[in-house]
């Protein structure tokens, strides 16, 4: 669930941060380990909503300012550019504003860490390390590329999970359908055939005949279920519940994990290759993971202060696997460990996209043959009573 937290942060004075927390207590938590006073903390209602909330598109604008870098406008000239076209109420404010603080002398970080609803903590840490080496195209550069990659994992996770939904669903529906509007139909015809017919087929029929007495009960019945299904489903808790039941599941489980794996290794390449110390890096990255990789991810920043090399660290605490621990220990030997962080991530990446795909045509079939049983067998008990007709006339 998101909370919406009203805090004091040194060095920023007064701020509103949007966290994802499983209670108001960690939430309260999180904004303390970063050294912050809580004032409040209120619940963000999650139902739904019809009026429209303008979200900040922040690869576009990491995209344009970029491109005005790169050819070669000053920091400020990019942010007035970048103002002049934008054609939001809400976006072109947040700029607007950004560089009225810019103009006062502020850093460029400052400025973003002012609106943290539109700019993320990894976003203000890659521009704040660019501003000690002057690069800023470079952090674009790079915080540009994680995005995309990401996206493209999270789109590939979600195109391949549509098919079988959509599968389901449909099943679902014409089922329903016959059960409710067709086999009904085919029991008044077959109510005065007797008891000589196969028991299925009979428990067809008695259904038929329920939903012609007791239809509009039957109705109300369901829809107040469906309501407290999608009551239950719209809990926060919910989702919590069901991911916690997946990790439980080995074959899911383990690959949920190293899907955390990915993300956690390709922002944790990222910042490293900012600039950022690993002990900081790992602080930032441990909110993006599931509340069960948090402590042990704290573990793990403490081992590297107590002086255990990176590699031992992340293995001791679980936090690695076989292969991805053998490339830490050759990044610590070439002292490119932010390279080798991101081909941990992108390999895992590719190791998660071909499962994905291998599950993804085991299911569909499965699913296929499942369905069409289901309505297949709805079917034929429908029909029966016509076959036994006919054996016994002839």
């Amino acid at each position: 669930m998101r909370f919406e937290v009203k805090a004091v942060l040194s060095g920023q004075g007064t701020v509103y941060l949007e966290l994802e927390a499983n209670s108001e207590e960690e939430a309260r938590l999180q904004v303390i380990e970063q050294g912050g006073m809580v004032l409040s903390v209120r619940k963000r209602f999650s139902g739904f909503s019809f009026k429209s909330r303008s979200h900040f598109p922040l690869v576009h604008f990491s995209q344009e300012l970029l491109s005005l870098q790169v050819a070669g406008l000053s920091l400020v000239e990019c942010i007035e550019t970048l103002q002049e076209k934008e054609q939001d109420a809400g976006n072109r404010k947040i700029i607007q504003n950004i560089l009225a603080s810019l103009y006062e002398g502020m850093t460029f970080s400052q400025t973003l860490s002012e609106y943290p609803q539109a700019f993320p903590p990894l976003y203000i840490a890659t521009v704040r390390a660019s501003e000690r080496t002057g690069d800023l195209p470079e952090a674009l550069t790079r915080f540009i590329t994680y995005q995309t990659q990401m996206e493209f994992v999270r789109k590939k996770l979600v195109g391949a999970s549509i098919y079988p939904v959509l599968l389901l669903t449909v099943g679902f529906l014409v089922s329903i359908f016959l059960l409710v509007f067709v086999v009904p139909k085919f029991s008044a015809i077959y109510e005065d055939m007797g008891s000589d017919l196969p028991w299925l087929s009979m428990l067809l029929i008695k259904w038929g005949q329920f939903v012609q007495e007791r239809g509009w009960e039957l109705a109300i019945a369901a829809a107040m279920m469906v309501g407290v299904a999608v009551y239950a489903v719209t809990r926060p808790s919910f989702g919590g519940k069901v991911t916690q039941l997946l990790w439980r599941i080995p074959a899911i489980g383990e690959h949920m994990r190293v899907y955390q794996l990915a993300r956690f290794y390709k922002t944790l390449g990222m910042l490293l290759r900012g600039g950022i110390p690993i002990t900081q890096a790992l602080e930032m990255v441990s909110g993006l993971l599931q509340s069960h990789f948090r402590p042990k991810v704290a573990a793990a920043a403490k081992h590297i202060r107590e002086g255990k090399t990176i590699s031992s660290a992340m293995e001791q605490e679980g936090l690695t696997t076989a292969v991805g621990n053998r490339m830490l220990r050759v990044g610590e030997r070439t002292g490119l460990m932010g390279d080798m962080m991101e081909r941990i991530g992108n390999f895992h990446d590719e190791e998660i996209a071909r499962w994905v795909e291998w599950t993804t045509k085991l299911i569909e079939p499965l699913l296929m043959a499942f369905i069409g049983i289901i309505i297949g067998g709805i079917i034929v008990l429908m029909y029966m009573p016509i076959f036994e007709l006919a054996g016994s006339i002839n």
